[in-house]
This record gives structure tokens, C-alpha cells and sequence, in this order.
């Protein structure tokens, strides 16, 4: 399977370029600057994507089987991220590719009925407008014609280790007994992968956590 990673030298994109070698895949990893890329490992071709422009999205995706996003705009450029999406759609649409996963927030999560975990008072005020431009992405998503999965993370996600034991949810923040929700970067991508090969959640979203 083909697999191409877009956001590959990002923190989480680099933690998805590592699993998805792990599991023998061909890797894609494109971003801003291939040089940051690695080219003498086996299986992986890295090469520069302006995630902007569907144009250089469909150069960079044809042919491929699967497409993961993981484009994450630097801070005060949360706009980017709603550009992405369109971008990455209509790139992928014009390249014949179907099959999409995105790297997603977990602000737009549920913490208990109509409420989102932005909407809670504890909330950073700092991050309100990338959880937004999270949820303005994930409609765009949604609303096309591929073959989509959006991947929340925990509302704490940080580089650890890889386990493979967590659980999976749907709209609903994951927490555990003490009411911590947390996730390693390392498991999360495991979680997306596992996706990638069992599609349980074409069409949706699911969210991991410990």
C-alpha cells in the first residue's frame, strides 16, 4: 500500500511517517521542505507539497492509496488549516485518490450532551481559534465526496510511548477514572493506522485516548 503524509516533519506527522514504516508501507512524506526528509530510508520518498494549492496536492497524491493530513498551521495562521482542507480535497478529487484521513483536534469533542469541550469554561482562550478553524475543516470534510475519516486526539497529546493499548470513541471526549484525557503522539498514530487498515469510521470520526 502507498500511503502519502502530508505535514510529514510536523510532531505528529513524523510519529506517522515512523508507524507507517513500522508496518512496511511505501511512504510519501511530503512537506514545506523535502530536504528535512530522511531519503536513505527504505520505503520513504520525501518531496515538497504546497498544501495551499491543490495543484501541487494532486502532483503530490496521484497514485497513491491512502492520503493522511497532518497539516498543522503555525500559531496566528489558523486559517491555514480550512485552506488545507479545501486544498487537500479538491487535490485528491482531481488525482482520482478516495481514501482520507485527517489529523483533527479535539476541541469540537462532546463532554457531555450540546456541550464541547472549547465551549467549557477551562478552556484555553488562546486556542479557541485553532479548535475553530478545527471544526470550519472538519465541514469541509464532510461535506465532500471521499472516502474520509477525522481523527481527534485526546485533549492532551504529547510524544511517549507507543503502547498499543487504548480506546476509541466516537463524538464523545475519552477520559479516564481520574477524568484526564491523554493520548502518547506514538499511540495515536498507531490508532490511525489501525484505521487504515480496517476502516471502521469512513464517513466519521473516532477520537483515541488512554
Amino acid at each position: 500500500m502507498k500511503i502519502a503524509i502530508i505535514g510529514a516533519t510536523g510532531t505528529i506527522g513524523q510519529r506517522l511517517v515512523q508507524e507507517g514504516l513500522r508496518r512496511k508501507y511505501e511512504i510519501t512524506a511530503a512537506t514545506r521542505d523535502s530536504s528535512k526528509i530522511d531519503k536513505n530510508t527504505e520505503r520513504l520518498q520525501g518531496i515538497s507539497v504546497n498544501v495551499l494549492d491543490p495543484i501541487s496536492v494532486e502532483a503530490v497524491v496521484a497514485g497513491h492509496d491512502v492520503v493522511i493530513n497532518a497539516f498543522g498551521p503555525q500559531f496566528g495562521n489558523e486559517g491555514e488549516l480550512i485552506e488545507a482542507a479545501s486544498a487537500v480535497v479538491e487535490g485528491m478529487k482531481r488525482a482520482g485518490v478516495q481514501r482520507l484521513l485527517v489529523v483533527g483536534g479535539a476541541g469540537s469533542l462532546e463532554v457531555e450532551p450540546g456541550v464541547r469541550l472549547m465551549d467549557t469554561p477551562d478552556f484555553p482562550a488562546e486556542i479557541r481559534p485553532l479548535a475553530q478553524a478545527h471544526v470550519d475543516a472538519y465541514e469541509i470534510y464532510s461535506q465532500s465526496d471521499l472516502d474520509w475519516t477525522y481523527v481527534s486526539p485526546a485533549s492532551w497529546i504529547e510524544p511517549g510511548k507507543r503502547t498499543g493499548n487504548f480506546r476509541i470513541g466516537t463524538n464523545r471526549l475519552v477520559t479516564d477514572d481520574d477524568g484526564a484525557s491523554r493520548i502518547s503522539i506514538e499511540d495515536y498514530a498507531a490508532a490511525l493506522f489501525d484505521e487504515v487498515e480496517d476502516p471502521l469510521f469512513t464517513r466519521t470520526r473516532f477520537t483515541v485516548a488512554y
